[in-house]
């Protein structure tokens, strides 16, 4: 335990998610010795991230206006929309450069243990969204673990009966993977996710 003005970094840091104690202490102690110009930098952009990121009034996707860049392009197709749990997975989805559709980000996933339920995500304005018939084809992006799960068959027997097709993204094997190490979740899924060559 340290005194002071470091102890107190050392706490907020340890407060982020995925930072543990020794990263904690490590990292304090790396401001602690960095350019005076390179801790100024960081401050800055943790001030400039609070005062101008805000989420987007229709995807709710991170963004400095009122409309994200990608609800804003018009060469986007309003026809297919993929639901993601969080702003980190529109951009896993789009570095793939596959999907042309629009996207709905709802915050998290079902979670009764973490008392998150279906009124705690952006459910209803998906549902809004839905409504206006402008969507054919609902993909779903949640996570692959019990949560994700739980949410997009939630949200698939919520929609189906609006006659929307509703899709759920292929789990199964990693590229360059084996066989004789993949779970057998994993490798059922990948079987049940199978497609003709």
């Amino acid at each position: 335990m340290y005194e002071g003005a470091i102890q107190d970094l050392i706490d907020e840091l340890g407060r982020l998610p995925g930072v543990g104690p020794k990263s904690a202490q490590r990292i304090a102690f790396h401001v602690l010795s960095a350019d005076p110009a390179d801790v100024n930098r960081l401050a800055g952009a943790l001030r400039k991230v609070k005062d101008l990121v805000r989420f987007c009034t229709t995807c709710y996707n991170v963004s400095e206006s009122e409309q994200c860049r990608i609800c804003r392009d018009p060469r986007r197709t309003d026809e297919v929309l993929c639901v993601v749990e969080e702003p980190k997975d529109v951009v896993a989805v789009e570095r793939t450069g596959e999907f042309r559709g629009r996207y709905h980000v709802l915050g998290g996933a079902i979670n009764p243990l973490e008392g998150i339920g279906p009124d705690n995500l952006r459910i209803r304005e998906l549902l809004l969204r839905l409504g206006t018939g402008a969507v054919r084809e609902l993909i779903l992006a949640t996570d692959p673990n019990t949560e994700g799960e739980a949410t997009a068959t939630y949200l698939a027997l919520m929609v189906k009966p609006m006659g929307i097709a509703v899709t759920r993204l292929a789990s199964g094997l990693p590229v360059g993977g084996d066989l004789e190490y993949a779970d057998e979740i994993t490798l059922g899924r990948a079987f049940e996710g199978r497609r003709a060559v």
